[in-house]
């Protein structure tokens, strides 16, 4: 009988860079467009807040489940797929949508499916590359993701002229059914974590309970840090309203986010590849040093030429942030219990993002614009301080 032949995993990175890459198309199509669609249905920045909020904050829980799921089962692929096909099948019902409330239960089911896959997508990564290449891999990944986010506003500033804001959001459906069908043929199982055996006596099971239990101080030092940070990472559709109440046309709210996904494409995968060779904690505070300004900006609002420069800088942020604090997870992080490690630090950073969001929802309301953005900038000089001083030690 001849030998079973092993899948070839290292094919995921491609297979998830290029779903990444339709399912951020389809996303960003109508994400840049949400805040002047609310203000068309008679909602606001208090609404705004809200549905970021409680979407955010039920899909934080979904993380939690992820993470913990995924140590545990036989087979990720079908969590991840599950993901992928909810999520785009719920962004084309934007629209026919015809009150806030009902943008919120899609972006709820939208938010809840991408908690869902994350954990295990990011887990199958770690497992289908060298650990040396951990931060390439994930840079090349948010580099196709943000590749997606430059096509989406390309492709939904074509079509609002012809076919308005309602247009845009039926159009999303077309990437979002290839980003599904690419993970379902391409992407290739990992030989997940075992579920937990069952053995005679618990001085048997103890070894692995305190293995699976047990997460390092470092990977707790890094989390406090960047849940201080997630207190004032409010959702990026406050920049958006801020340019627009600083006198930048509704209209042009998909080239805000094209300039800004432009920088994110272009230092996604260099940055992942910096951090295999230097400090990662100094890559994550640099970042949120570069949030910082670009928050400072914002509350003070001197011209649109400055808030045009400022969204182009801030894509250095997400750059030097994302795809570097999940390599982070992963070095942190004992292999058995890399799942629950991306779905604690999921849910801790949603939840804190929550807070955020409705925070800056209500202080705009009742106080302007000005000292939310502010609170945001100090919170995240301060974390970015913590990240420093670990590099230090």
């Amino acid at each position: 009988m001849p030998a079973r032949r092993e899948p070839d995993k290292s094919r995921n990175l491609i297979a998830f860079g290029v779903t990444s890459l339709f399912n951020d198309t389809a996303s960003e199509m109508g994400y840049w467009i949400l805040p002047a669609f609310l203000t068309s249905i008679g909602a606001g920045p208090a609404q705004l807040g809200l549905i970021e909020g409680i979407a955010e904050s039920v899909a934080s829980f979904a993380k939690l489940f992820s993470g913990y799921l995924t140590d545990r089962v036989p087979r990720r692929k079908p969590v991840v797929v599950f993901g992928y096909a909810v999520a785009n099948a719920l962004k084309p019902l934007l629209a026919i949508t015809a009150a806030w409330w009902q943008v919120l239960l899609i972006r709820f089911g939208d938010r809840v499916s991408k908690g869902l896959r994350g954990a295990p997508r990011d887990v199958m990564l770690a497992e289908s590359v060298a650990p040396s290449r951990l931060g390439a891999a994930y840079g090349l990944l948010q580099a196709m993701d943000s590749a997606g986010a430059i096509i989406g506003p390309l492709i939904a500033l074509a079509l609002l002229a012809h076919y308005g804001l309602r247009g845009v959001f039926w159009a999303a459906a077309i990437p979002g059914l290839a980003s599904v069908v690419v993970v379902v043929l391409w992407a290739r199982e990992t030989g997940a974590a075992q579920p937990v055996r069952h053995r005679s006596s618990a001085h048997a099971r103890a070894p692995e309970t305190r293995a699976t239990l047990t997460l390092p101080w470092r990977y707790y030092y890094v989390l406090a840090a960047v849940a201080l940070f997630s207190l004032g990472n409010s959702s990026d559709m406050f920049l958006v309203l801020r340019a627009q109440s600083a006198g930048v046309p509704v209209a042009h709210a998909p080239l805000l986010g094209l300039v800004f996904n432009a920088t994110y494409t272009a230092f996604s995968w260099p940055a992942g590849r910096l951090s295999d060779r230097v400090s990662k904690y100094a890559l994550v505070g640099g970042g949120y040093a570069v949030f910082a300004v670009v928050y400072l900006v914002f509350a003070l609002a001197p011209s649109r030429a400055a808030l045009w420069a400022m969204m182009a800088f801030y894509g250095l942020y997400y750059a030097l942030t994302t795809p570097v604090l999940k390599a982070l997870v992963v070095d942190n992080a004992p292999p058995e219990a890399r799942g629950r490690a991306f779905g604690i630090f999921y849910f801790v950073t949603s939840l804190a993002a929550l807070l955020a969001s409705i925070v800056t929802g209500e202080l705009w309301k009742h106080q302007g614009p000005e000292l939310p953005f502010l609170l945001s900038a100090a919170l995240a000089a301060m974390a970015a301080a913590l990240l420093l001083l670990m590099k230090k030690k």
